[in-house]
């Protein structure tokens, strides 16, 4: 008598490009955060040399905030689909397997929520729809909206200050993906993604 075999079920499609997109934008990321801490750390020497000679750039300062805080997205998006972000555990170590699963899961949505909030915070911010009626004309779309976010500048790179605010929805997305893919991890819909265990967040940066 032939013995059944019951096979696995198979994850559908979507959530297993979910998770294919979400470690694709982490390779991508992990790379932007090496670049931007090799671009961070050379600001700094760079404005340390100078200001010892006698002959400060007035712009570096700056130019190694927004390093910084890009660097901060980029690195929080990597950190949470890596898992590295801080958790506080004094509960879930106290209930049982299945209810410690769920919390998890319900972690994970908060993510997700998150990331779909600041996106939604973007769009009304930033406002695509209506600086593309004003043709693009920032000065024309601040008239009408009292929205200066594309007229703005910043004060010694004078760089337009919506670039360097546009890590915010690449931020919200990023972080969209990355909870989602967890999620379907979390949810046991695909199969966690192995990684080695003994991973800290130096290595996982660089």
């Amino acid at each position: 008598m032939q013995q059944a075999v019951t096979a696995e079920p198979k994850p559908f499609a979507l959530w297993r490009g979910i998770v294919w997109l979400s470690e694709k934008l982490l390779v991508v990321e992990r790379r932007i955060v090496a670049f931007l801490m090799f671009m961070l750390t050379g600001a700094i020497l760079l404005n340390v040399v100078t200001r010892y000679t006698g002959r400060p750039i007035y712009w570096i300062d700056e130019f190694a905030v927004y390093c910084m805080v890009w660097l901060t997205f980029f690195g929080a998006s990597v950190m949470t689909r890596l898992r590295l972000d801080f958790a506080v555990t004094m509960l879930t170590e106290r209930l049982s397997e299945r209810a410690a699963a769920v919390t998890r899961v319900v972690a994970t949505l908060m993510v997700v929520l998150f990331g779909v909030s600041i996106a939604a915070m973007c769009w009304l911010w930033l406002d695509p729809v209506g600086i593309m009626k004003a043709g693009f004309n920032a000065k024309e779309y601040a008239a009408g909206t009292f929205n200066f976010v594309y007229t703005e500048r910043t004060q010694t790179l004078n760089w337009p200050t919506w670039v360097l605010y546009m890590i915010l929805p690449v931020f919200a997305v990023s972080i969209t993906l990355h909870g989602l893919a967890n999620l379907m991890e979390d949810a046991g819909r695909v199969r966690p993604v192995t990684r080695d265990l003994t991973v800290n967040a130096e290595g996982a940066v660089n």
